[in-house]
């Protein structure tokens, strides 16, 4: 399986329970190229949080105890199988066209993957706020700044964004640049 950070996962073991039988689950959760596991859990069924970037194998070992004879046992190893979580990435653009046309009409961070946190915000050349989202609202459609404050358009020109967000790879997004609010630009423009 291929992923992006924050990945919730549901392991379940679909250990079945017999008669004369005690069955005991033991997940085991190991880094690629690594041989002993950072986490070992014994639910039979789990849930756990892919919040980092790289590859991981998660395996499943299944015993069964005879209640009436505690020598009597069955040992069951599946195949571990690979998770593999991509590396982060965060691209911030430069301008937008909040001209209702449908065609960048929000501000917003994209090609986004495996960002584990997020904040980002919105500055009028005189450093007062207009904007302010999160992980949330992050590179959706119709999400982020839509060229507004208290609901009233803003004028067109330039501002500034202030974006802190972390990857589950361990990078540090810090960037702090000028946005181009340009109302009158229609994507027939560009041709």
């Amino acid at each position: 399986f291929t992923g992006e950070a924050p990945l919730k996962a549901r392991f379940l073991s679909n250990a079945k329970e017999y008669d004369d039988d005690i069955g005991a689950c033991t997940w085991s959760f190991t880094r690629d190229g690594e041989n002993e596991p950072f986490l070992k859990r014994f639910d039979k069924d789990i849930d756990y949080d892919f919040n980092e970037a790289g590859a991981f194998m998660v395996g499943l070992y299944v015993t069964y105890t005879d209640k009436n004879n505690k020598d009597h046992v069955l040992e069951y190893e599946y195949e571990p199988f690979q998770i593999s979580i991509s590396e982060s990435t965060l691209k911030v653009p430069n301008a937008f066209s909040p001209n209702d046309d449908g065609i960048n009409d929000y501000f917003n961070v994209y090609e986004v993957k495996s960002i584990i946190s997020f904040s980002a915000a919105i500055y009028n050349r005189w450093g007062q706020q207009l904007y302010k989202w999160g992980i949330d609202q992050m590179d959706c459609e119709n999400c982020g700044w839509d060229g507004t404050y208290n609901g009233s358009p803003v004028k067109e020109g330039v501002y500034f964004v202030i974006v802190e967000a972390l990857g589950a790879d361990g990078i540090k997004y810090n960037v702090r640049k000028a946005v181009n609010l340009l109302r009158g630009y229609t994507e027939e423009m560009s041709k």
